[in-house]
């Protein structure tokens, strides 16, 4: 058992809807256990600057629908130098801070590893990013509402795209992951779905759209920003010059994606992640990320949670396909 008095905690890297969620179980789990819990607002970069606050029961209450961070979120060179982690590390000490809970994605994660390695600091990662793209969990914090947003946008578009007998190509967030891209596809019905992880997903697009049925008052095409061809304006641009009988609208999804009161599902696994970080923390664990696996708590090495993407399920690529005919 490991005697931790202070845990600090903060969130780094893109905001993800539960992180709010996820603070507040570690507060109140802590200060169960009579810890105390610091806030790091900003960040690294709050981290390196000082600005930290103490966390009470009253500091996280009414958070747990809203979305964003509370503790706010930034990306910080600085921190990517020796300097600039020694200077954070100065800032732990001064503040008392023995312990930390990182909520982020693998950016987050990598520097929580350079705490642990160079400075011996606790750490213990949660999985926050809409991206459901680590390692070591089934979901990550703020995906399922994530693809919920992405599922109500799509329908309103769907709408006008069969008022219009248009197709509309629509890009949603994953530049390195097509986790949303692949899940929402199939939720709402896409003709095709573009991801960076398949590579013949245009060939069989212009297959649909030249040899598939001719009377579809509406067709929706799903793109990750970080498709292998480019973004949804490029592939737009090939499908009319291809396809110029086709009534063709693009539509950018953007940032409303990380936005939203985070759903059921996130509030659940955030307030689950929550408690068990403090309880690894408690039981002297460390360098490990807490995710849930078939609904059980699993730990995994910082380092493996961040040296892959989850593996995506390319049979959900061939379900689009058959349910689009």
């Amino acid at each position: 058992m490991t005697q931790i008095k202070n845990i600090g905690v903060f969130t780094s890297g893109g905001d993800a809807p539960g992180m709010n969620a996820a603070i507040r179980a570690v507060v109140r789990t802590a200060l169960y256990h009579d810890m105390q819990v610091t806030g790091i607002r900003r960040g690294y970069e709050g981290m390196i600057n000082g600005d930290y606050e103490f966390l009470h029961r009253k500091s996280v209450s009414n958070i747990i629908q809203r979305g964003g961070t509370i503790l706010k979120s930034a990306r910080s060179e600085q921190f990517k130098t020796a300097e600039g982690r020694k200077l954070a590390h100065y800032q732990l000490k001064k503040h008392n801070v023995d312990a930390l809970v990182a909520i982020g994605g693998d950016g987050t994660f990598t520097g929580a590893k350079a705490l642990y390695e160079e400075f011996g600091i606790p750490v213990i990662g949660l999985p926050g990013t809409i991206d459901n793209d680590l390692t070591g969990t089934d979901y990550t914090i703020g995906y399922d509402t994530a693809i919920n947003t992405v599922i109500n946008a799509v329908d309103k578009i769907r709408d006008t795209a069969e008022s219009h007998d248009r197709l509309f190509i629509v890009e949603v967030m994953g530049r390195d992951s097509g986790m949303i891209a692949l899940r929402t596809g199939v939720a709402s019905g896409a003709e095709s779905v573009l991801i960076p992880e398949s590579k013949d997903d245009l060939v069989g697009l212009f297959d649909r759209l030249e040899n598939g049925r001719k009377d579809k008052s509406s067709r929706i095409v799903i793109v990750a920003e970080g498709e292998q061809e480019g973004g949804a304006f490029h592939i737009g641009n090939i499908v009319k010059e291809k396809f110029p009988h086709i009534d063709t609208r693009v539509s950018i999804l953007g940032h409303i994606q990380r936005g939203g009161k985070p759903t059921c599902m996130d509030r659940v696994l955030a307030s689950r992640l929550g408690y068990a970080a403090v309880e690894a923390l408690k039981a002297g664990r460390s360098g490990e990320m807490i995710g849930v696996i078939h609904d059980e708590i699993a730990y995994t090495p910082l380092e493996k949670a961040i040296e892959k993407s989850s593996e995506i399920n390319l049979n959900l690529l061939k379900i689009v396909e058959i349910l689009s005919l």
